[in-house]
Protein backbone atom coordinates (compact mmCIF):
# COMPACT_ATOMS: atom_id res chain seq x y z
CA UNK A 1 0.00 0.00 0.00
CA UNK A 2 1.19 3.48 -0.87
CA UNK A 3 -0.17 6.72 0.56
CA UNK A 4 -0.71 10.25 -0.68
CA UNK A 5 -0.90 12.81 2.11
CA UNK A 6 -1.69 10.00 4.58
CA UNK A 7 -4.53 8.79 2.33
CA UNK A 8 -4.15 5.07 1.51
CA UNK A 9 -3.65 4.18 -2.15
CA UNK A 10 -4.48 0.62 -3.13
CA UNK A 11 -1.43 -0.80 -4.91
CA UNK A 12 -3.45 -3.06 -7.26
CA UNK A 13 -3.05 -1.70 -10.83
CA UNK A 14 -6.80 -2.00 -11.45
CA UNK A 15 -9.52 -3.21 -9.09
CA UNK A 16 -12.28 -3.82 -11.65
CA UNK A 17 -12.12 -7.60 -11.18
CA UNK A 18 -11.98 -7.27 -7.39
CA UNK A 19 -15.08 -5.08 -7.47
CA UNK A 20 -16.85 -7.72 -9.54
CA UNK A 21 -15.78 -10.50 -7.15
CA UNK A 22 -16.46 -8.68 -3.87
CA UNK A 23 -19.56 -6.66 -4.78
CA UNK A 24 -21.17 -4.97 -1.79
CA UNK A 25 -18.14 -5.52 0.44
CA UNK A 26 -15.51 -4.08 -1.92
CA UNK A 27 -15.20 -0.66 -0.25
CA UNK A 28 -15.64 -1.93 3.31
CA UNK A 29 -12.98 -4.60 2.86
CA UNK A 30 -10.41 -1.92 2.03
CA UNK A 31 -11.62 0.54 4.64
CA UNK A 32 -10.99 -2.17 7.26
CA UNK A 33 -7.66 -3.13 5.71
CA UNK A 34 -6.36 0.44 5.67
CA UNK A 35 -8.27 1.51 8.82
CA UNK A 36 -9.48 4.54 6.91
CA UNK A 37 -12.77 5.99 5.67
CA UNK A 38 -11.07 7.01 2.46
CA UNK A 39 -8.74 5.36 -0.03
CA UNK A 40 -7.70 5.78 -3.64
CA UNK A 41 -7.86 3.04 -6.26
CA UNK A 42 -8.29 2.48 -9.99
CA UNK A 43 -11.39 0.98 -11.60
CA UNK A 44 -11.70 0.45 -15.36
CA UNK A 45 -8.41 2.31 -15.70
CA UNK A 46 -9.72 5.44 -13.95
CA UNK A 47 -8.58 6.91 -10.65
CA UNK A 48 -11.40 6.62 -8.10
CA UNK A 49 -11.70 7.91 -4.54
CA UNK A 50 -13.80 5.65 -2.29
CA UNK A 51 -15.29 7.07 0.91
CA UNK A 52 -17.40 5.72 3.78
CA UNK A 53 -18.96 6.91 7.04
CA UNK A 54 -21.55 9.51 8.02
CA UNK A 55 -19.17 12.45 7.54
CA UNK A 56 -18.31 11.13 4.09
CA UNK A 57 -22.04 10.97 3.32
CA UNK A 58 -22.49 14.62 4.33
CA UNK A 59 -19.59 15.53 2.07
CA UNK A 60 -20.85 13.48 -0.88
CA UNK A 61 -24.30 15.09 -0.87
CA UNK A 62 -22.88 18.63 -0.85
CA UNK A 63 -24.12 19.96 -4.20
CA UNK A 64 -21.44 22.65 -4.17
CA UNK A 65 -18.66 20.06 -4.22
CA UNK A 66 -20.09 17.28 -6.38
CA UNK A 67 -22.03 16.88 -9.61
CA UNK A 68 -23.92 13.87 -10.94
CA UNK A 69 -23.62 14.62 -14.64
CA UNK A 70 -21.18 12.17 -16.19
CA UNK A 71 -20.86 10.11 -12.99
CA UNK A 72 -23.03 7.11 -13.85
CA UNK A 73 -21.19 4.56 -16.01
CA UNK A 74 -22.55 3.89 -19.48
CA UNK A 75 -23.75 0.41 -18.47
CA UNK A 76 -25.90 1.94 -15.70
CA UNK A 77 -27.42 4.51 -18.09
CA UNK A 78 -28.12 1.79 -20.65
CA UNK A 79 -29.99 -0.35 -18.13
CA UNK A 80 -31.04 1.13 -14.78
CA UNK A 81 -31.32 4.91 -15.21
CA UNK A 82 -31.69 5.67 -18.90
CA UNK A 83 -30.14 8.73 -20.55
CA UNK A 84 -30.68 12.31 -19.34
CA UNK A 85 -32.87 11.40 -16.39
CA UNK A 86 -33.09 13.23 -13.07
CA UNK A 87 -30.16 11.24 -11.63
CA UNK A 88 -27.76 12.99 -14.03
CA UNK A 89 -28.90 16.57 -13.33
CA UNK A 90 -27.38 19.21 -11.09
CA UNK A 91 -28.23 22.63 -9.68
CA UNK A 92 -31.51 24.39 -10.44
CA UNK A 93 -32.28 21.99 -13.25
CA UNK A 94 -32.12 19.09 -10.79
CA UNK A 95 -34.26 20.88 -8.21
CA UNK A 96 -36.88 21.76 -10.82
CA UNK A 97 -37.04 18.18 -12.13
CA UNK A 98 -37.25 16.81 -8.58
CA UNK A 99 -40.29 19.02 -7.96
CA UNK A 100 -42.01 17.17 -10.82
CA UNK A 101 -41.49 13.87 -8.98
CA UNK A 102 -42.43 15.25 -5.58
CA UNK A 103 -45.70 16.61 -7.01
CA UNK A 104 -47.11 13.09 -7.06
CA UNK A 105 -45.96 12.22 -3.53
CA UNK A 106 -48.98 13.81 -1.86
CA UNK A 107 -50.71 12.26 1.18
CA UNK A 108 -53.72 11.46 -1.03
CA UNK A 109 -51.60 9.72 -3.66
CA UNK A 110 -49.61 7.78 -1.05
CA UNK A 111 -52.88 6.63 0.54
CA UNK A 112 -54.12 5.56 -2.87
CA UNK A 113 -50.89 3.69 -3.44
CA UNK A 114 -51.37 1.76 -0.19
CA UNK A 115 -54.89 0.72 -1.20
CA UNK A 116 -53.81 -0.35 -4.69
CA UNK A 117 -51.04 -2.46 -3.15
CA UNK A 118 -53.42 -4.26 -0.79
CA UNK A 119 -55.92 -4.86 -3.61
CA UNK A 120 -53.28 -6.40 -5.87
CA UNK A 121 -52.01 -8.65 -3.09
CA UNK A 122 -55.54 -9.89 -2.47
CA UNK A 123 -56.05 -10.66 -6.15
CA UNK A 124 -52.75 -12.51 -6.40
CA UNK A 125 -53.37 -14.49 -3.20
CA UNK A 126 -56.71 -15.66 -4.60
CA UNK A 127 -54.88 -17.25 -7.52
CA UNK A 128 -52.17 -18.75 -5.32
CA UNK A 129 -54.74 -20.50 -3.12
CA UNK A 130 -55.63 -22.80 -6.01
CA UNK A 131 -52.11 -24.24 -6.10
CA UNK A 132 -52.46 -26.98 -3.48
CA UNK A 133 -49.65 -29.39 -4.34
CA UNK A 134 -46.26 -29.87 -2.79
CA UNK A 135 -42.83 -29.11 -4.14
CA UNK A 136 -40.85 -31.83 -5.84
CA UNK A 137 -37.11 -31.99 -6.31
CA UNK A 138 -37.33 -30.19 -9.62
CA UNK A 139 -39.45 -27.08 -8.96
CA UNK A 140 -38.91 -25.89 -12.52
CA UNK A 141 -41.34 -28.61 -13.71
CA UNK A 142 -43.81 -28.26 -10.86
CA UNK A 143 -46.75 -25.86 -11.22
CA UNK A 144 -47.80 -26.02 -7.59
CA UNK A 145 -45.23 -23.67 -6.12
CA UNK A 146 -44.96 -19.88 -6.06
CA UNK A 147 -41.65 -18.12 -6.61
CA UNK A 148 -42.38 -15.11 -4.46
CA UNK A 149 -39.91 -12.71 -6.08
CA UNK A 150 -41.27 -13.33 -9.58
CA UNK A 151 -44.87 -12.99 -8.44
CA UNK A 152 -44.18 -9.83 -6.45
CA UNK A 153 -42.57 -8.24 -9.50
CA UNK A 154 -45.89 -8.73 -11.34
CA UNK A 155 -47.84 -7.33 -8.37
CA UNK A 156 -45.56 -4.30 -8.18
CA UNK A 157 -45.78 -3.71 -11.94
CA UNK A 158 -49.59 -3.64 -11.78
CA UNK A 159 -49.52 -1.34 -8.75
CA UNK A 160 -46.99 1.01 -10.35
CA UNK A 161 -48.81 1.31 -13.67
CA UNK A 162 -52.24 1.77 -12.12
CA UNK A 163 -50.92 4.37 -9.68
CA UNK A 164 -48.89 6.25 -12.30
CA UNK A 165 -51.72 6.35 -14.84
CA UNK A 166 -49.99 3.98 -17.26
CA UNK A 167 -52.41 1.65 -19.11
CA UNK A 168 -51.39 -2.00 -18.73
CA UNK A 169 -53.18 -4.77 -20.57
CA UNK A 170 -53.81 -7.89 -18.55
CA UNK A 171 -51.98 -10.11 -21.03
CA UNK A 172 -48.85 -7.94 -21.07
CA UNK A 173 -48.38 -7.48 -17.31
CA UNK A 174 -45.96 -10.39 -17.02
CA UNK A 175 -43.86 -9.21 -19.96
CA UNK A 176 -43.64 -5.62 -18.72
CA UNK A 177 -42.82 -6.73 -15.17
CA UNK A 178 -40.06 -8.97 -16.50
CA UNK A 179 -38.54 -6.16 -18.60
CA UNK A 180 -38.69 -3.66 -15.75
CA UNK A 181 -37.05 -6.21 -13.49
CA UNK A 182 -34.27 -6.72 -16.04
CA UNK A 183 -33.47 -3.00 -15.94
CA UNK A 184 -32.59 -3.45 -12.27
CA UNK A 185 -30.91 -6.82 -12.64
CA UNK A 186 -28.84 -5.85 -15.67
CA UNK A 187 -26.80 -2.91 -14.39
CA UNK A 188 -24.69 -5.03 -12.04
CA UNK A 189 -24.28 -7.96 -14.38
CA UNK A 190 -21.92 -8.89 -17.17
CA UNK A 191 -22.52 -10.79 -20.37
CA UNK A 192 -26.09 -12.03 -20.82
CA UNK A 193 -27.51 -10.24 -17.75
CA UNK A 194 -26.27 -6.89 -18.99
CA UNK A 195 -27.47 -7.48 -22.56
CA UNK A 196 -30.92 -8.51 -21.32
CA UNK A 197 -31.11 -5.32 -19.28
CA UNK A 198 -29.97 -3.20 -22.22
CA UNK A 199 -32.56 -4.62 -24.63
CA UNK A 200 -35.28 -4.50 -21.97
CA UNK A 201 -34.49 -0.77 -21.62
CA UNK A 202 -35.04 -0.25 -25.37
CA UNK A 203 -38.36 -2.13 -25.36
CA UNK A 204 -39.62 -0.33 -22.25
CA UNK A 205 -38.65 3.13 -23.51
CA UNK A 206 -40.42 2.48 -26.84
CA UNK A 207 -43.58 1.39 -25.00
CA UNK A 208 -43.63 4.41 -22.69
CA UNK A 209 -42.52 6.88 -25.37
CA UNK A 210 -45.54 5.93 -27.50
CA UNK A 211 -47.70 6.47 -24.43
CA UNK A 212 -46.32 10.00 -23.95
CA UNK A 213 -47.14 10.77 -27.61
CA UNK A 214 -50.70 9.52 -27.12
CA UNK A 215 -51.22 11.63 -23.99
CA UNK A 216 -49.97 14.77 -25.74
CA UNK A 217 -52.12 14.05 -28.81
CA UNK A 218 -55.10 13.49 -26.48
CA UNK A 219 -55.55 9.95 -27.73
CA UNK A 220 -54.94 8.66 -24.23
CA UNK A 221 -56.52 10.18 -21.14
CA UNK A 222 -54.15 10.27 -18.17
CA UNK A 223 -55.73 11.24 -14.87
CA UNK A 224 -54.70 14.63 -13.54
CA UNK A 225 -52.08 14.53 -10.78
CA UNK A 226 -50.87 11.11 -11.92
CA UNK A 227 -47.21 10.69 -12.79
CA UNK A 228 -48.03 10.07 -16.47
CA UNK A 229 -49.98 13.33 -16.71
CA UNK A 230 -47.47 15.44 -14.75
CA UNK A 231 -44.47 14.16 -16.68
CA UNK A 232 -46.10 14.38 -20.11
CA UNK A 233 -46.98 18.04 -19.55
CA UNK A 234 -43.98 19.07 -17.43
CA UNK A 235 -42.04 22.12 -18.63
CA UNK A 236 -38.34 22.65 -18.03
CA UNK A 237 -36.72 25.88 -16.83
CA UNK A 238 -36.93 27.26 -20.37
CA UNK A 239 -40.67 26.64 -20.49
CA UNK A 240 -40.43 23.74 -22.94
CA UNK A 241 -41.97 20.31 -22.61
CA UNK A 242 -39.52 17.48 -22.07
CA UNK A 243 -38.71 15.56 -25.23
CA UNK A 244 -40.83 12.42 -25.53
CA UNK A 245 -37.66 10.35 -24.96
CA UNK A 246 -36.70 12.12 -21.73
CA UNK A 247 -40.33 12.07 -20.55
CA UNK A 248 -40.35 8.31 -21.14
CA UNK A 249 -37.13 7.92 -19.13
CA UNK A 250 -38.63 9.88 -16.23
CA UNK A 251 -41.93 7.98 -16.26
CA UNK A 252 -39.93 4.75 -16.17
CA UNK A 253 -38.09 6.30 -13.20
CA UNK A 254 -41.46 6.20 -11.42
CA UNK A 255 -42.59 2.66 -12.28
CA UNK A 256 -39.19 0.89 -12.38
CA UNK A 257 -38.27 1.62 -8.71
CA UNK A 258 -41.68 0.33 -7.60
CA UNK A 259 -41.09 -2.95 -9.43
CA UNK A 260 -37.64 -3.05 -7.77
CA UNK A 261 -39.36 -3.11 -4.36
CA UNK A 262 -39.92 -6.82 -5.07
CA UNK A 263 -36.33 -7.33 -3.90
CA UNK A 264 -37.00 -5.65 -0.55
CA UNK A 265 -40.26 -7.60 -0.10
CA UNK A 266 -38.48 -10.89 -0.83
CA UNK A 267 -35.85 -10.06 1.76
CA UNK A 268 -38.65 -9.07 4.14
CA UNK A 269 -40.24 -12.51 3.68
CA UNK A 270 -36.82 -14.07 4.36
CA UNK A 271 -36.50 -12.00 7.54
CA UNK A 272 -39.90 -13.21 8.77
CA UNK A 273 -38.92 -16.81 8.01
CA UNK A 274 -35.58 -16.56 9.81
CA UNK A 275 -36.99 -14.46 12.70
CA UNK A 276 -40.50 -15.83 13.51
CA UNK A 277 -40.79 -13.49 16.49
CA UNK A 278 -40.61 -10.54 14.09
CA UNK A 279 -43.53 -11.95 12.10
CA UNK A 280 -45.65 -12.15 15.25
CA UNK A 281 -44.76 -8.56 16.16
CA UNK A 282 -45.59 -7.47 12.62
CA UNK A 283 -49.06 -8.99 12.94
CA UNK A 284 -49.62 -7.30 16.32
CA UNK A 285 -48.08 -4.04 14.98
CA UNK A 286 -47.70 -2.28 18.31
CA UNK A 287 -45.98 1.12 18.34
CA UNK A 288 -45.77 1.16 14.53
CA UNK A 289 -43.70 -2.00 14.39
CA UNK A 290 -44.43 -2.25 10.65
CA UNK A 291 -42.35 0.90 10.04
CA UNK A 292 -39.52 -0.36 12.27
CA UNK A 293 -39.49 -3.68 10.42
CA UNK A 294 -39.50 -2.04 6.99
CA UNK A 295 -36.65 0.30 7.92
CA UNK A 296 -34.57 -2.58 9.24
CA UNK A 297 -35.10 -4.59 6.05
CA UNK A 298 -33.92 -1.58 4.06
CA UNK A 299 -30.89 -1.14 6.34
CA UNK A 300 -29.83 -4.74 6.86
CA UNK A 301 -30.17 -6.44 3.47
CA UNK A 302 -28.01 -5.58 0.43
CA UNK A 303 -29.72 -3.39 -2.13
CA UNK A 304 -27.66 -0.39 -3.32
CA UNK A 305 -23.91 -1.10 -3.00
CA UNK A 306 -22.54 2.40 -3.63
CA UNK A 307 -23.30 5.57 -5.58
CA UNK A 308 -21.03 7.79 -7.64
CA UNK A 309 -20.49 11.48 -8.34
CA UNK A 310 -17.75 13.63 -9.85
CA UNK A 311 -15.89 16.44 -8.13
CA UNK A 312 -17.40 19.75 -9.18
CA UNK A 313 -14.59 21.98 -7.92
CA UNK A 314 -11.34 21.02 -6.24
CA UNK A 315 -11.08 20.87 -2.45
CA UNK A 316 -9.30 19.02 0.35
CA UNK A 317 -11.04 16.66 2.81
CA UNK A 318 -9.42 14.29 5.28
CA UNK A 319 -6.01 15.34 3.91
CA UNK A 320 -7.04 14.14 0.48
CA UNK A 321 -7.01 16.41 -2.55
CA UNK A 322 -10.18 16.06 -4.64
CA UNK A 323 -9.34 17.12 -8.17
CA UNK A 324 -12.10 18.46 -10.42
CA UNK A 325 -13.67 15.68 -12.49
CA UNK A 326 -12.48 12.82 -10.24
CA UNK A 327 -14.97 9.98 -9.75
CA UNK A 328 -15.95 9.42 -6.10
CA UNK A 329 -17.84 6.36 -4.80
CA UNK A 330 -19.83 6.54 -1.56
CA UNK A 331 -20.17 3.26 0.34
CA UNK A 332 -23.95 2.96 0.84
CA UNK A 333 -23.96 -0.62 2.12
CA UNK A 334 -21.05 0.09 4.46
CA UNK A 335 -22.71 3.17 5.97
CA UNK A 336 -25.89 1.19 6.61
CA UNK A 337 -23.69 -1.29 8.55
CA UNK A 338 -21.36 1.19 10.24
CA UNK A 339 -20.87 0.29 13.93
CA UNK A 340 -20.36 3.99 14.73
CA UNK A 341 -23.94 4.62 13.63
CA UNK A 342 -25.63 1.27 14.37
CA UNK A 343 -25.21 -0.92 17.44
CA UNK A 344 -24.51 -4.53 16.36
CA UNK A 345 -25.03 -3.60 12.70
CA UNK A 346 -24.90 -7.18 11.40
CA UNK A 347 -27.83 -8.28 13.56
CA UNK A 348 -31.40 -7.98 12.29
CA UNK A 349 -33.14 -5.95 14.99
CA UNK A 350 -36.11 -3.74 13.95
CA UNK A 351 -36.46 -2.24 17.44
CA UNK A 352 -33.30 -0.21 16.82
CA UNK A 353 -35.64 2.20 14.99
CA UNK A 354 -38.06 2.59 17.92
CA UNK A 355 -36.59 5.82 19.27
CA UNK A 356 -34.04 6.52 16.58
CA UNK A 357 -34.38 9.61 14.44
CA UNK A 358 -33.48 8.71 10.89
CA UNK A 359 -30.55 10.94 9.99
CA UNK A 360 -30.46 12.28 6.42
CA UNK A 361 -26.81 11.22 6.03
CA UNK A 362 -26.58 8.27 8.42
CA UNK A 363 -29.33 6.13 6.87
CA UNK A 364 -29.06 6.19 3.10
CA UNK A 365 -30.58 3.09 1.47
CA UNK A 366 -32.09 5.38 -1.17
CA UNK A 367 -29.77 8.36 -1.16
CA UNK A 368 -29.06 11.13 1.32
CA UNK A 369 -29.95 14.72 2.08
CA UNK A 370 -33.23 16.49 1.42
CA UNK A 371 -35.96 15.20 -0.90
CA UNK A 372 -36.33 18.51 -2.73
CA UNK A 373 -32.81 19.92 -2.90
CA UNK A 374 -30.64 16.85 -2.28
CA UNK A 375 -30.21 13.51 -3.97
CA UNK A 376 -32.49 11.50 -1.72
CA UNK A 377 -34.83 9.39 -3.85
CA UNK A 378 -38.27 11.08 -4.13
CA UNK A 379 -39.84 7.62 -4.23
CA UNK A 380 -38.58 6.65 -0.77
CA UNK A 381 -41.91 7.50 0.85
CA UNK A 382 -43.71 5.35 -1.73
CA UNK A 383 -41.26 2.50 -1.09
CA UNK A 384 -41.98 2.57 2.63
CA UNK A 385 -45.77 2.60 2.17
CA UNK A 386 -45.69 -0.26 -0.34
CA UNK A 387 -43.41 -2.32 1.88
CA UNK A 388 -45.58 -1.77 4.95
CA UNK A 389 -48.73 -2.81 3.08
CA UNK A 390 -47.05 -5.82 1.45
CA UNK A 391 -45.20 -7.23 4.44
CA UNK A 392 -48.13 -6.83 6.85
CA UNK A 393 -50.27 -8.66 4.28
CA UNK A 394 -47.72 -11.48 4.03
CA UNK A 395 -47.48 -11.71 7.82
CA UNK A 396 -51.14 -11.44 8.79
CA UNK A 397 -53.31 -12.31 5.80
CA UNK A 398 -51.55 -15.37 4.36
CA UNK A 399 -50.64 -18.80 5.62
CA UNK A 400 -48.06 -20.64 3.57
CA UNK A 401 -45.28 -23.19 3.76
CA UNK A 402 -41.65 -22.52 2.96
CA UNK A 403 -40.28 -25.73 1.40
CA UNK A 404 -36.63 -26.70 1.63
CA UNK A 405 -34.64 -24.51 -0.75
CA UNK A 406 -31.44 -22.46 -1.11
CA UNK A 407 -32.13 -19.14 0.63
CA UNK A 408 -28.51 -17.96 0.66
CA UNK A 409 -27.59 -14.83 -1.23
CA UNK A 410 -24.23 -13.76 -2.61
CA UNK A 411 -22.70 -10.45 -1.60
CA UNK A 412 -20.79 -10.50 -4.87
CA UNK A 413 -23.97 -10.41 -6.97
CA UNK A 414 -25.32 -6.91 -7.58
CA UNK A 415 -28.25 -6.69 -7.00
CA UNK A 416 -28.33 -9.45 -4.37
CA UNK A 417 -31.25 -11.88 -4.08
CA UNK A 418 -31.87 -15.25 -2.38
CA UNK A 419 -30.84 -17.94 -4.88
CA UNK A 420 -34.24 -19.66 -4.78
CA UNK A 421 -36.06 -16.29 -5.02
CA UNK A 422 -38.06 -17.51 -1.99
CA UNK A 423 -40.38 -20.38 -2.86
CA UNK A 424 -43.67 -20.87 -1.01
CA UNK A 425 -46.58 -23.31 -1.42
CA UNK A 426 -49.89 -24.35 0.16
CA UNK A 427 -51.01 -20.74 0.31
CA UNK A 428 -54.22 -19.93 2.16
CA UNK A 429 -55.82 -16.58 2.91
CA UNK A 430 -56.87 -16.00 6.52
CA UNK A 431 -59.25 -13.54 8.13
Amino acid sequence: MKSVGNVPVDKTPDNSLALLMEGYEFIQNRCRKYQSDIFITRILGEKVICISGEEASKLFYDNEKFKRKGAAPKRVRKTLFGENGVQALDGNEHIHRKEMFMSVMTPYNLGRLEKLTKDQWEMAAGKWENKKGGLNRRPCVNKNYIVLFDEVQKIMCKVACQWAGVPLKKEEAGKRACDLGKLVDGFGGVGLRYLEGKYARKRTEKWVRNMIHQIRNQKLAAGKNTAAYNIAWHRDLKGKHLSSQVAAVELINIIRPIVAIATYITFGALAMYEHPDCKIKLVMNENHYDLMFVQEVRRYYPFTPFVGARVKKEFVWNRCFFKKGTLVLLDVYGINHDSRIWKKPYEFYPERFRNKNVKPFGFIPQGGGDYYTGHRCPGEMATIEIMKASLTYLAGKLEYRVPRQNLKYSMARIPALPKSRFIINRVKRVC
